[in-house]
């Protein structure tokens, strides 16, 4: 089972299907299609170094954002376009925290192992995973990707098809984000969190270690809603991938202590994802995501990103 989608088969709702319908201009689905199919082929024969990156990465934020990328502007998607395209992305420690067993390590050295997820096992093949007795309920995921993960609720039957892929994929190939090329397949097994099928899902996007925007993840193995707030729970009215939920969500009672512990794991870093699943009362971390979405998700509306953009960066320095 996955839970990742692919910003050409986006799992959305109207409104997201209505901005994609205005955005494609009325191409019928199969033209949508084919376009997509022809950006990912055309994206795998470039060159795989930093100029092959860079292109590739350009032709999809094109495709995807329908404008040029300009830095300066200091816009979500822009500054994660200008980290995936520079040697920031291959920062040693960006590269080390993108591996879901190494940034156990840098999180127990920032945080304490209090904020960790506990690790069952860490398997380093597939025949070693053939080998292993997984417990009846687990979380079974690829240290090396994203967006992809085998839930055991009740001792179903492992898919080894599935894991057999994750060791035969390397997320740089298909996303150019260069600090998964160096990572070395692997797979991690945990407990569920808090014993919850789905728990809570916060992540905190953060500028020079300053939470700015939180999104928020229900039921993302079910019905996949996400909202967003600003760091005093105000919610905003925009949306990304997934279509926004009916309700506002609640306030966490430890918000406060999400946004602190938010602010200490990003200090190291420009512009970051921080994940956490709390329970109210604790706080646990998830992964840090260095570039979001590839730089290819788009808000909803998408005048909105400036909006967003301004909330984390401040006032733009170009509008052009």
């Amino acid at each position: 089972m996955t839970n990742g989608s692919r910003p050409d088969q986006l799992d959305a709702g109207p409104i997201v299907m209505a901005e994609r319908a205005r955005a494609t201009h009325g191409k019928p689905s199969f033209a949508v299609r084919a376009e997509g199919l022809f950006f990912r082929v055309l994206t795998r024969l470039l060159p795989r170094n930093r100029s092959g990156d860079y292109v590739t990465s350009l032709l999809w934020f094109l495709y995807i954002q329908h404008r040029w990328p300009r830095p300066r502007r200091r816009w979500f998607n822009d500054q994660l376009f200008a980290i995936k395209t520079s040697q920031e992305i291959l920062d040693p420690l960006r590269v080390f925290t993108s591996d879901k067993e190494f940034v156990k390590l840098y999180v127990k050295a920032r945080l304490g192992d209090a904020h960790n997820i506990p690790t069952l096992a860490v398997l380093h093949s597939a025949e070693q995973c053939r080998r292993f007795e997984f417990p009846a309920r687990c979380v079974i995921k690829p240290t090396h990707l994203s967006g992809t993960v085998l839930l055991r609720r009740r001792g179903e039957p492992i898919d080894f098809a599935q894991i057999d892929e994750w060791f035969d994929t390397n997320l740089y190939l298909g996303s150019r984000e260069a600090n998964y090329r160096p990572l070395r397949p692997k797979v991690i097994v945990e407990p569920f969190v808090f014993d919850d099928d789905n728990p809570s899902d916060f992540k905190f996007f953060c500028v020079d270690g300053r939470p700015g925007l939180i999104q928020v993840d229900r039921d993302r193995h079910v019905k996949h809603t996400r909202n967003f707030y600003d760091a005093e729970w105000r919610r905003l009215p925009v949306a990304m991938t997934h279509p926004p939920g009916e309700t506002d969500d609640p306030r966490p009672p430890n918000l406060a202590l999400m946004l602190d512990l938010a602010a200490r794991i990003s200090r190291d870093f420009s512009f970051v994802r921080v994940d956490f699943y709390s329970n109210g009362t604790e706080a646990l971390l998830g992964e840090i995501t260095h570039c979001h979405g590839g730089a290819r998700e788009f808000f909803v509306p998408r005048s909105a990103e400036a909006t967003v953009s301004q909330l984390l960066f401040g006032p733009p320095q170009d509008r052009r």
